[in-house]
């Protein structure tokens, strides 16, 4: 009669919810276009680019980024050493009741605008970060002014609708603020210095 699937991941389809959620959609469920037959009934995954504190403080040659050979850096969703520059945007969108037709999942160009209020904020909290690393005032301050106006990468997370009415957020929903999750918050890392 339903389906109850926690196959989300930090990037909301990186358990293979799509593949798990089409098979079970064609094969197990009686009513699989029926948003309640699905639990959750639609997952998603929000982007927003961010600043992370250890990677302005370990440049390279110090530390070797590229040592990641891709692999994203993870977060406990409450880190407040890595904060976004912008408002988060949706970037995966899978409702589990179209599944099967082509809307079922968002695909589309994204464009993220940098907010000057976050910058002023992002620098407040690294501050904070960098004078409880034990770094003396005149390095914290200039560090971060310079954390907080540098890019990364681009952080993700996920979002959970339950019912159109009840939804889970690993991060605040709608601004993408610092939050107990036990979802990560993951973290591509664009280059081996800060953008």
């Amino acid at each position: 009669d339903f389906a109850v699937a926690e196959i989300v991941g930090s990037v909301a389809s990186e358990e293979g919810a799509y593949a798990t959620i089409l098979d079970a959609s064609k094969r197990l469920v009686k009513n699989p276009g029926d948003a309640a037959s699905w639990i959750p009934s639609r997952i998603q995954t929000y982007a927003a680019p961010a600043s992370y504190t250890l990677h302005n403080l370990f440049l390279p040659p110090a530390f070797d980024w590229s040592k990641l050979n891709g692999e994203p850096v993870r977060f406990n969703c409450r880190d407040e050493g890595l904060q976004l520059l912008s408002d988060p945007v949706l970037v995966e969108d899978i409702n589990f009741a179209d599944i099967a037709s082509e809307k079922g999942a968002l695909k589309k160009q994204v464009t993220f605008i940098v907010d000057g209020g976050r910058i002023e904020q992002n620098a407040k909290q690294f501050r904070e970060e960098f004078k409880k690393g034990g770094l003396p005032k005149e390095q914290f301050e200039q560090l971060s002014v310079t954390t907080a106006n540098s890019v990364s990468g681009i952080a993700l997370w996920p979002r959970l609708i339950l019912d159109g009415t009840v939804d889970i957020n690993s991060r605040h929903y709608p601004d993408g603020g610092h939050q107990k999750s036990h979802w990560q918050t993951v973290l591509s890392i664009m280059s081996a210095i800060p953008l």
